[in-house]
């Protein structure tokens, strides 16, 4: 891929009234594109209401290969005032054979450009996409776009998300297509229909942006101890795949903030399995994951809901980028 720094020469003799935005900080930094938190209602497909359930011990290694994806982001020229953000993504799956890990089938890296094509001139729209071509992306839909800077910035960041988002699913899409051992992805499965429903997959979500559940559920959900579990229940967000979820605990919160060491689970909605099959289903789960549990991440600062392998395929991009 191009470096940042030959993308602003290219592109500052394509347009020279734009301005090349030097300095400019990566959008996944933590001061940038959070999302509010909220709470939404969830259904529970594990018994009448929510409750606890410890985890049969001991854990037991159930996944064949892991699955995660990287992006970078920034601003590397203004269109007047309009930012024009740089974003590059990756993804790979990861397989553990003999207790090391390997490449399985090729790694996917792709990179774009975003800018609100309602907000240029169209003249300096048609120069861009005369030179991008399918890497260029209009971040306003056609619409009006808002004006702040910030907003286009923010808007921008949203679609190199959705862009990870998709090539993560288009190799969990390969592995079900020629596999049938259990894949660890990080983040949710809902995205596709073909992974949601795949027997396969289990997405493993670290960010509680999100909290599923009414006030007493989140109560149960944020006291779970460690090698606890939360009863399953089912999401079907809008547009995406109806999945059932739960939470787990994979490490000792005592000390730290609620959320230390939780995580929320997703497999395939089992819209005709008995409650206890369910049951049974998010225990064997839970056995794999925290049987991932060790060695820990570190020194990646959120190793409390990482596992070692994950830090493994984002190490693995970080090198071929």
């Amino acid at each position: 891929m191009r470096s940042v720094a030959a993308l602003q020469r290219e592109l500052a003799a394509l347009l020279p009234s734009a301005r090349v935005a030097h300095g400019e900080r990566h959008l996944e930094l933590p001061s940038n594109g959070i999302e509010a938190p909220r709470v939404l209602g969830a259904s529970v497909i594990e018994g009448a209401a929510m409750q606890s359930h410890r985890v049969p011990l001991p854990p037991v290694p159930g996944f064949r290969a892991f699955l995660d994806g990287t992006q970078h982001s920034q601003v590397v020229m203004h269109l007047g005032n309009v930012p024009l953000v740089f974003g590059q993504v990756s993804a790979v799956v990861r397989e553990r054979r003999d207790r090391r890990m390997h490449t399985w089938g090729a790694p996917l890296a792709e990179q774009r450009f975003y800018v609100a094509r309602s907000s240029l001139e169209a003249v300096m729209w048609n120069t861009l996409a005369g030179h991008l071509g399918h890497e260029l992306v209009d971040v306003s839909e056609g619409q009006a776009a808002v004006p702040h800077p910030f907003a286009l910035r923010d808007a921008a960041y949203s679609r190199v998300q959705a862009h990870r988002e998709s090539l993560e699913l288009r190799l969990a899409d390969r592995w079900c297509a020629s596999e049938r051992d259990p894949l660890f992805m990080d983040g949710g499965i809902s995205g596709s229909d073909k992974v949601a429903d795949a027997e396969c997959t289990v997405g493993v979500v670290k960010s509680h942006r999100i909290l599923y559940g009414d006030a007493t559920a989140i109560e149960i959900i944020l006291a779970l101890a460690s090698g606890e579990r939360s009863s399953v229940f089912r999401i079907a967000p809008p547009k995406r795949s109806a999945v059932a979820s739960w939470y787990l605990r994979i490490r000792d919160p005592a000390g730290h903030d609620p959320m230390w060491g939780l995580v929320r689970v997703e497999t395939s909605y089992p819209a005709t399995t008995s409650a206890e099959a369910i049951g049974a289903r998010a225990d064997e789960v839970s056995r794999w994951i925290l049987a991932e549990a060790s060695p820990l991440a570190l020194p990646d600062s959120r190793w409390d809901k990482m596992v070692y392998a994950i830090r493994d395929c984002e190490e693995f991009l970080r090198a071929i980028s």
